[in-house]
């Protein structure tokens, strides 16, 4: 399943990393880790202090991993709004979910300072960037000036965490595409917004 030359650590974190997205934490059992990364016994406690350990460090490798994919778009090519559009638009296995987001979802994860940090911290990461993509856009006269960068990001975030729960209750991608189209729209200006610029001086 893993190239042969993967570390066994490594092979004990990415398949620790596919079991908290398929099970959860509870669910991700010691047996099931060393099972699906091809690892003998004690081998998870050679390479780390135990399950806590392991799926910090999971987490942590699937953080910088969204930060790094998410990053490629709105740090990428474009006008904001074209950034905006391409993280919105971007491939998702959208029935399994978000990989970050889905933790937030799970109460052993959110119970744990330490196992939260790195979700917290890459959900804030986006927020943040695209609230500056939003300002960015206002100031060229692609988003509408009345727009809130802060209260766009979090719609955005909402938008997509909320439709991957809706597309797992239907059993299908369909709701989570709507919803995507459904903001788009609402971001898209109906008519030209003209850039922020000096304001000329009014006449004698």
């Amino acid at each position: 399943m893993y190239s042969a030359r993967m570390s066994t650590s490594d092979r004990l974190i990415e398949s620790t990393r596919e079991l908290l997205w398929e099970r959860g934490y509870v669910g991700t059992s010691p047996k099931a880790i060393l099972e699906r990364a091809g690892a003998g016994q004690g081998s998870m406690y050679h390479h780390f202090k135990g399950k806590p350990d392991l799926a910090l460090a999971a987490i942590t490798r699937t953080a910088e991993e969204m930060r790094t994919r998410v990053g490629r778009l709105l740090d990428g090519p474009g006008t904001p709004a074209e950034r905006v559009r391409a993280y919105l638009l971007r491939e998702r296995d959208v029935l399994r979910g978000c990989p970050v987001g889905r933790l937030t979802m799970d109460p052993d994860v959110v119970a744990s300072d330490e196992l939260r940090a790195p979700v917290d911290e890459t959900l804030d990461w986006i927020r943040e960037r695209l609230a500056g993509l939003v300002e960015e856009g206002k100031e060229q006269g692609e988003f509408a000036p009345e727009l809130d960068g802060e209260e766009i990001a979090a719609t955005i975030l909402a938008t997509i965490q909320g439709g991957y729960v809706l597309a797992r209750a239907a059993g299908s991608p369909a709701l989570f595409e709507t919803g995507i189209r459904g903001l788009l729209s609402l971001l898209t200006p109906t008519t030209p917004v003209a850039p922020a610029g000096p304001i000329a001086p009014s006449a004698p």
